[in-house]
């Protein structure tokens, strides 16, 4: 009797062990790529309030996770009218979904030589102050919120998003990479505005900075980080993704998008992706709420693999 009560506790034991060793994987959710929304500060405000509003409302439906603006947040950085229409619409966000903005060229401040570092209506508008209170705000280089990074989660995936200003320099890549070493346990997404073309990464184009075009990012950072597997972004009408392999020897998925060539200024056009870890894909789709429309074709929709499970 004894031994027959143990043999059913040690098989209770065994079951157990392997339930958790086949634990269910992390249940799906999605990021959302916001591109260029440039013309709608400037000429078509309710197609900007539409796709943040669709973003809102769909979070709990659709699992959406965080949503990421790929730069040139208004047309013209001295124009004040502009940034309280992207005010207004990342507003709608404000305590429901996670999400980061970052400059791109068209929201740096201008001087008599051309375009300039400085982002002084960007950061009255999105200083760190507006994220800090907010637990997945991860922090900032400096004093302003041109170079930020931002947490979320999924069933123990755990996920950082690390956005940088136009054309970084060797002082942000640097201050990047302390943010990384920081939070080993992250899978790093970088956002930043110019780094691809729909050709490939991005040659020159930056304006006479000292900072990075998308080949000498790759050579200097991403491909010096085996925690990056995603770096995403706007700037040059298109779309595009490639994948290309790191110094670590991991794929790095390298995503384009950027609509606003497009009548009335980009249509409201988004790019979903959507993580799956049990099939370790993402699918990434167009859709645009202002439409109410996919564009279900390559190159604007597809399926990338990335590991998630059996890691």
């Amino acid at each position: 009797m004894i031994r027959s009560r143990i043999a059913s506790y040690l098989l209770a034991a065994i079951l157990l062990a392997v339930g958790m060793a086949h634990a269910a994987p992390a249940k799906p959710f999605e990021v959302v790529l916001v591109p260029d929304t440039q013309n709608y500060s400037e000429k078509y405000p309710e197609t900007y309030m539409t796709q943040t509003r669709w973003i809102r409302d769909n979070a709990d439906a659709r699992n959406i996770k965080f949503a990421i603006h790929l730069g040139d947040i208004v047309q013209n950085a001295a124009v004040e009218d502009e940034w309280k229409v992207a005010d207004a619409a990342q507003r709608i966000l404000d305590g429901h979904v996670p999400y980061s903005v970052v400059p791109g060229n068209h929201d740096l401040d201008k001087n008599e030589k051309g375009l300039t570092r400085s982002t002084t209506l960007y950061n009255k508008y999105f200083p760190p102050s507006r994220f800090t209170k907010y637990p997945w705000y991860g922090g900032h280089m400096g004093e302003d919120n041109a170079c930020n990074f931002a947490f979320f989660e999924q069933d123990g995936l755990k996920f950082m998003v690390l956005s940088f200003a136009f054309a970084p320099d060797d002082a942000m890549l640097a201050w990047a990479g302390e943010v990384i070493a920081k939070h080993p346990e992250r899978r790093v997404i970088v956002a930043t505005h110019y780094y691809l073309r729909p050709d490939g990464r991005g040659k020159g184009g930056t304006y006479g900075f000292d900072g990075c075009d998308g080949e000498t990012l790759w050579d200097k950072f991403v491909r010096k980080q085996p925690n990056v597997f995603l770096v995403v972004c706007g700037h040059v009408l298109g779309v595009h993704h490639q994948v290309s392999t790191n110094d670590a020897g991991k794929p790095v998925i390298e995503l384009l998008c950027d609509y606003q060539g497009e009548a009335n200024g980009g249509d409201g056009w988004l790019q979903t992706m959507r993580f799956v870890p049990a099939d370790n894909k993402i699918h990434v789709e167009a859709y645009s709420p202002a439409l109410n429309a996919h564009r279900k074709e390559a190159p604007h929709s597809y399926v990338l693999d990335y590991v998630m499970e059996g890691e």
